[in-house]
């Protein structure tokens, strides 16, 4: 790797950093793939880390070597991808065993996740963010409701109203 190609990316060369990002995205992505063990996730967390390289450029100051540092940053991107997976998947568990959904899906033979979450996109504004901020991105009621600017007794009428009508979409799917 030419230091000069580095040096000038770290300036903000912009061509510079383009080479730069050519010269190491395999690694990126070997990377990522060995970690994540899944080929779309580690075209995922490769976007991930070429964008986080753009942003981060220019504090490399060369304590390590750049792979080193590029390294470091690819596994931060790694573990923030399995704790953003792991967060959906308690999402989807904690949604899957409210009684109002089990019920719904009792009803039906599939029991398709991607269904629900297809109807989830389908709810009033309101309604669909406080159920992605609770259950996908595993966001407590009060966090829920700071992010939406709202109080946490309206999160949680806003959940409680998303849940009978989705029980309702997904009964009418059913169907």
């Amino acid at each position: 790797m030419n230091a000069e190609i580095l040096q000038k990316a770290c300036e903000g060369d912009r061509d510079a950093f383009s080479a730069l990002i050519e010269a190491h995205y395999d690694f990126i992505h070997a990377v990522a793939w060995r970690w994540s063990g899944a080929a779309s996730d580690a075209e995922d967390i490769a976007q991930d880390v070429c964008i986080r390289l753009g942003r981060a450029i220019r504090s490399f100051r060369g304590a390590s070597t750049f792979r080193t540092w590029l390294y470091t940053l690819t596994l931060n991107a790694v573990r923030d991808h399995q704790r953003q997976a792991a967060r959906r998947s308690r999402g989807e568990k904690q949604l899957a065993s409210d009684p109002l959904y089990a019920s719904a899906i009792c009803d039906r033979d599939d029991g398709d996740d991607d269904t629900l979450w297809t109807a989830v996109r389908t709810l009033p504004e309101k309604q669909r963010d406080s159920v992605l901020l609770v259950y996908a991105e595993g966001l407590s009621h009060a966090a829920a409701a700071d992010v939406l600017g709202c109080s946490e007794k309206t999160v949680s009428w806003h959940l409680h109203e998303a849940r009978k009508r989705l029980k309702d979409l997904l009964k009418q799917e059913a169907v």
